[in-house]
This record gives C-alpha cells, sequence and structure tokens, in this order.
C-alpha cells in the first residue's frame, strides 16, 4: 500500500462497518464460499478472496476432535489485514484497521453435532455476541509484512496474502446422534492492494460432516502439516488459549501466566486487590462501624472470633453470589453493571439508611423485629453475616488497583475459575476484619457502653446517613439524565448535610461528656474537621471543575480526531466515588489543568450513570468492563496510555507524546 490520502478515509469507514458489522445477516452471501474468482473489478473484500473450509475428515465418530482448515485465496497482488495478536516493536499496528477474525455461531457452544470454542475475549461460550456469534479460537499462520503509508508514514505492516490456511479446532458432541451435522461461520477481513483499501467484508462458510458411530478419522492429509493437535488437550481442559493477564499500577506493569502455578499467584493478586477495596471511598465510611462492632465483643474473646467470622463469610459469600452470576446471567460481565440500574442504586441507599438510624437508635421505638436484626448495636450472627454482605456491596461501586485486572480475566473463562478468583477477592476484603476480630486488643481503647459509646455510635450512624444520601442521590441523579447531558450533582449538599450535622453532633456530646481539657480539645478539634470537610465536599463536587469537559458522543469524538486533537477520555459516573476522586485530585491538578489549557487535547467525559448505550459501547470496545478508567487517544486513534490508576506525570506525558505523534 502506498501512500494515499484516501487511505485513512478508507480504513477509517472498514473500522465503521466493524462495528456495525453484527446487524450483518451471517450468510448473507452463502453463494460466496468456495466460488472461483470475479474476473471484474474488486469494489469490496469477498472480490479479493475466495474462502473455502477443508474438515481433516468428512465422517466422525461421536466426541472426536475435528480440525478444519479455512483456506483464504488471495488474488495476486491483494493482501489482508493480519489477525489482532500481539505485535514486536518492529512491526507497525494500525487499531483503525479491520484484522481478520474467524467466527461462529453461539448456538454450536449449547447445543448441536459440532462445537467450537471461543477465544479469550468478553465473549464466553453461552453468552452471544449481538448477531448470535463469538469470536472462535483458532491457529493462526505466520504473517508477512509490507511496507506502507497510512497517513503516519511509511511503516511495516502485518498481513496475509497468498494462501493463508487458517486451523479451526472442532469437537464432536459426546451424543452426537447419527447423520449430518453443520456448523456455520465467517472470516471478518479487510483486503488492500498496493494503493487502497476496499471495503471489507464478512465471508460466510460452513462446515458440514457425516456423524457415524464407530468412525476412524485417519492421519489428516497434508493441508494440515502445520496444525498442532495440542490444542484440543487444552480444550479439553477447560483453558484453550490462555493468555498472561496485565496489571498496571502508577505505569509499572507486570504480567501473570494464568496456568498451573500461575493461576495460584493470580489468586494471591486478586486477594490482595480485595483487601485494598477496603480503603477506596467506598468502603472507607463504614470501616470505623466495624471496628465498633468488633470492640464491643472484645471482652469475649471467643464470642468476637464468631462475629468475626460471620461477617467475614458475609463478604465472602456475596463475592461468591456475584461470580456466579457472572457466570450465569449473560452480558453480566462486571460489578458495577449493578449500580448502571438507578432503581438498585436508590436500593442500596434505602438500605444503608436503615443501618444508619439503627446506629442512632431508632429501631428501639418504631421498627419491627425483623428489621431489628440488622441493627449493627445487635452482636448477632445473623446480623454480622448481613453487614458483611452489605460492606461487599457498598464496594461495588469501586475498583480497586490489581482487582480489576483480575476481575475482567475471570469473567471470561470458565464458571470455576470466576468463582475461583471472586471468592480470592472476597477472601482478601474480608482479611483484615477476620484478624481485628481474632485479636481485640487492637481495639481494645474503643468505649464499648456507655454515654462515650453510644454519641460515637449516632456519630458514626450520622455518617452512614450521609453514605446513604450519596447512593440515593446518585441514583435519582442516574434516573434523570438523559445522556450525553451531564447528571445533577445537588445532591452533594444533602449528603454534606448530613455529614454536617455528624460533626454538629459530635461536638455538642463532646463539649457535654469530656471531663479533661485534652479530651475536649481533640475531640472537638475532629468535629470541626469533618464539618470543615463535609462544606468542602459540598462545594467542590457540585462546581463545575477547571476542566472544560466535552460530554462524548461517537460523533463528538470522531470530529476531535479529525482535527487533528487528542482526546483525554475520562470514563465516569456519579455512583463512582473512584473515579470522584481522581477526577478531583489528578485530573483536576495544577499540572494537567495547565497542559489542557495549552491545547490540542479535548478533554471529554463519558459517564455512564444513566442509561447511556453509546458510552458503554465505548467502554467496552476500549477492553475494559469496570470503572475508573482513563484512555489518551493520538489523534490516529492510537492510545498513550489506557489506565485505571494514574498520577499527573502519566496524564501530562500522555497527552505531550499524543500531541507530538500528530
Amino acid at each position: 500500500m502506498a501512500a494515499n490520502p484516501l487511505m485513512r478515509i478508507v480504513v477509517a469507514a472498514g473500522a465503521l462497518w466493524g462495528l456495525l458489522a453484527p446487524l450483518n445477516p451471517l450468510l448473507a452471501a452463502a453463494g460466496h464460499q468456495g466460488g472461483a474468482f470475479d474476473s471484474g473489478p474488486v469494489r469490496s473484500s469477498e472480490d479479493a478472496v475466495r474462502v473455502t473450509v477443508e474438515p481433516a475428515a468428512t465422517r466422525v465418530a461421536p466426541g472426536a476432535d475435528l480440525p478444519v482448515a479455512i483456506v483464504l485465496d488471495f488474488r495476486p497482488t491483494w493482501h489482508a489485514w493480519s489477525d489482532d495478536r500481539a505485535l514486536p516493536a518492529s512491526v507497525a499496528r494500525f487499531d483503525g484497521a479491520i484484522h481478520t477474525s474467524v467466527h461462529v455461531a453461539t448456538g454450536s457452544f449449547a447445543a448441536g453435532a459440532l462445537r467450537a470454542t471461543a477465544a479469550p475475549s468478553p465473549i464466553r461460550p453461552g453468552m452471544p455476541s449481538p448477531d448470535g456469534t463469538a469470536a472462535a479460537l483458532v491457529q493462526w499462520p505466520d504473517y508477512s509484512t509490507i511496507e506502507a503509508d497510512v497517513g503516519e508514514g511509511k511503516k511495516p505492516y502485518a498481513v496475509f496474502s497468498g494462501q493463508t490456511v487458517i486451523y479451526l479446532p472442532l469437537v464432536v458432541a459426546a451424543d452426537a446422534p447419527a447423520g449430518s451435522a453443520t456448523l456455520s461461520g465467517y472470516v471478518q477481513l479487510q483486503a488492500c492492494d498496493d494503493s487502497t483499501c476496499v471495503a471489507p467484508a464478512d465471508i460466510p462458510f460452513t462446515v458440514t460432516v457425516t456423524v457415524e458411530p464407530g468412525a476412524t478419522m485417519g492421519a489428516p492429509g497434508a493441508r494440515f502439516a502445520s496444525f498442532d493437535p495440542a490444542i484440543f488437550a487444552a480444550i479439553h481442559a477447560g483453558k484453550p488459549g490462555a493468555t498472561a493477564v496485565r496489571f498496571d499500577i502508577f505505569g509499572r506493569t507486570f504480567e501473570i501466566d494464568p496456568t498451573g502455578a500461575g493461576f495460584f499467584a493470580l489468586l494471591l493478586v486478586a486477594a490482595l486487590g480485595g483487601s485494598l477495596l477496603n480503603f477506596t471511598p467506598c468502603v472507607l465510611p463504614v470501616i470505623p462501624l466495624k471496628i465498633l462492632s468488633i470492640s464491643r465483643a472484645a471482652g469475649h474473646p471467643r464470642r468476637c472470633l464468631q462475629l468475626g467470622l460471620a461477617l467475614s463469610a458475609g463478604v465472602v459469600l456475596f463475592w461468591l453470589a456475584l461470580g456466579a452470576a457472572m457466570s450465569l446471567i449473560s452480558g453480566f460481565t462486571s460489578a458495577n453493571q449493578l449500580f448502571q440500574y438507578p432503581l438498585f442504586t436508590i436500593g442500596v441507599g434505602v438500605v444503608i439508611a436503615v443501618m444508619a438510624l439503627g446506629m442512632c437508635g431508632a429501631f428501639n421505638i418504631v421498627l419491627p423485629q425483623r428489621v431489628y436484626m440488622v441493627e449493627t448495636k445487635q452482636d448477632t450472627l445473623p446480623g454480622a453475616v448481613g453487614f458483611g454482605v452489605m460492606t461487599a456491596v457498598l464496594s461495588t461501586p469501586c475498583t480497586a488497583p490489581l482487582m480489576g485486572a483480575a476481575a475482567a480475566w475471570a469473567v471470561t473463562e470458565s464458571p470455576a475459575t470466576v468463582l475461583s478468583v471472586f471468592g480470592s477477592i472476597g477472601a482478601g476484603m474480608a482479611l483484615p476484619y477476620l484478624i481485628l476480630s481474632a485479636k481485640p486488643s487492637l481495639v481494645e481503647r474503643v468505649p464499648r457502653s456507655g454515654p462515650a459509646s453510644d454519641a460515637l455510635k449516632t456519630t458514626m450512624g450520622l455518617l452512614l446517613l450521609a453514605a446513604a444520601a450519596y447512593f440515593v442521590g446518585s441514583g435519582l441523579s442516574g434516573a434523570m439524565v438523559t445522556a450525553p447531558d451531564p447528571p445533577s450533582t445537588a445532591y452533594w449538599w444533602v449528603v454534606a448535610a448530613c455529614a454536617i450535622g455528624a460533626g454538629a453532633y459530635m461536638f455538642a456530646r463532646t463539649m457535654a461528656l469530656a471531663k479533661s481539657i485534652r479530651a475536649r480539645v481533640i475531640l472537638g478539634a475532629a468535629s470541626a474537621l469533618i464539618v470543615a470537610i463535609s462544606v468542602g465536599v459540598g462545594v467542590r463536587m457540585t462546581d463545575k471543575g477547571p476542566i472544560p469537559w466535552t460530554y462524548y458522543t461517537p460523533e463528538r469524538f470522531a470530529e476531535a480526531l479529525a482535527r487533528g486533537d487528542a482526546v483525554m477520555l475520562d470514563f465516569t459516573a456519579e455512583w463512582c466515588l473512584n473515579c470522584k476522586t481522581l477526577e478531583k485530585t489528578v485530573l483536576e491538578s495544577s499540572p494537567v489543568v495547565a497542559r489542557i489549557a495549552k491545547g490540542g487535547v479535548v478533554p471529554m467525559k463519558v459517564d455512564i450513570t444513566g442509561s447511556n448505550d453509546p458510552g458503554r459501547a465505548k467502554l467496552k470496545e476500549a477492553g475494559r468492563v469496570t470503572i475508573p478508567f482513563l484512555v489518551v487517544y493520538a489523534p490516529s486513534g492510537t492510545p498513550t496510555l489506557e489506565s485505571d490508576l494514574y498520577t499527573p506525570t502519566q496524564v501530562v506525558e500522555a497527552i505531550d507524546k499524543a500531541i507530538g505523534e500528530r
């Protein structure tokens, strides 16, 4: 492909086609399979390549392994972008291209004689894509490279050309009935010659064999000389195509191979990520409540340990239930998806409000016994389990370092793997409270009874009421917003008012109960600090901030890149406290604000608080299922930063790099 001013337009159009391709009927052009080349001009990719399939045998027994060769024969001078594999630094990557891929009908995962295995991706067996297909696990051939200029200077790119053979490993169902069996699929590719790229195409194919008990395949023919049958062992072991899981913390990255002993290392990392959840803004407000709960039983070590075990069990049970839901419910791939439903967010707020009123003693007067069980002043095992569940629920809007990558990988794997990883996250989150309950001397100085204890509990209850106001407010905000408009932030003043009330109550009770001047000074200063922070939160969370945000639409994003601007794309939501924290402390820091003010970059926010399907589609396109997440794009569409935990320096350097690539 030589330099061509239309090249990038054609390739960009191909990328748009790729997003719309799921709307195409799977077998819209079945007549092309195995046909001869048309001698006319090449108007689309299906004119440039012929696709045929050759199974290793046409008569197979139930339960047999069946390799299938998918043969791509290209016209002379024509080629297609290679598959979307990791490339060495010496080979350029153009992300706007349609990479070659093989898709099969997902019905073959659940029923039918021939079954394919899904490639590692957010699409897994039992979870169909919009067109009812999934990317298949295949063995790719080597690629060749060509020198091309697609608007970024002449660089080597990976392509398939000539005759390319892709191997699709199929498994015949053990209970397959005798007779004909068929699997349908298509090859998606975009063809180019040395001057231009043509429109991409989905070129369909079918694999048809006869199932016959007792049939023997014999040795595959010469066509399968390059096929590695070891892939079937991985498929039957439930670990096909396992890839390393990549973790990124403040720009420092490492990978873990999730096979063998590496899987146990991954579980340890997931547990560490779960423990870090306790330090996120979502969970931090309830830590004093758990300490209070443990301290009340500190004088009875055995009872204290029982309550700690019950609380820990509640945390782990919730994460296991969440993992089971992700394994069984199609389309459910991340914990914070729950908060994309305003009624769920509001419901969580209501439950927290009930707990807060219990802390303040309201249950002693008006509420029935069944609700009284969750009141945190009652040291009951059911109450401890329920408190553990609620703590875990509170953590779901946030993503801690390490756990996000582990969870995102797990949901593409088998149910057993999902439960193992999510159980490890829950165990890591519960571990600090289990340690406190096993060693109650760590909290022995917390008042356990009397007026001082009641005052502390009521103060904590008012702070918990502020958390309830946050969830109810963000839920109402999500219910009333229309994308891409920003959601209302007025509810933050209700949150602040509850917290201010907690500080004022603490100050009044301190002055009434404290006997020493030292206690009055320390607790009075703490009360004043709570009030000051609460006022600051109300002001900070309701102002527009120093960044002139543009709210995401696909058109605005494309227009910014077309102008030659870089784009700083921030994925956020009103219910995501981690997102708010990163925005206020990192993105609105002086270095980042100053760099944005210099120009050349468009700060764009993808707010998925309410019904924002384009925003969620963009998050999925970026390869993530959780937020917070920040991506800085160069004008070419190439990311220079993709991270859920970053520093101002990283953001500034990514913007400079993106603008430099222009």
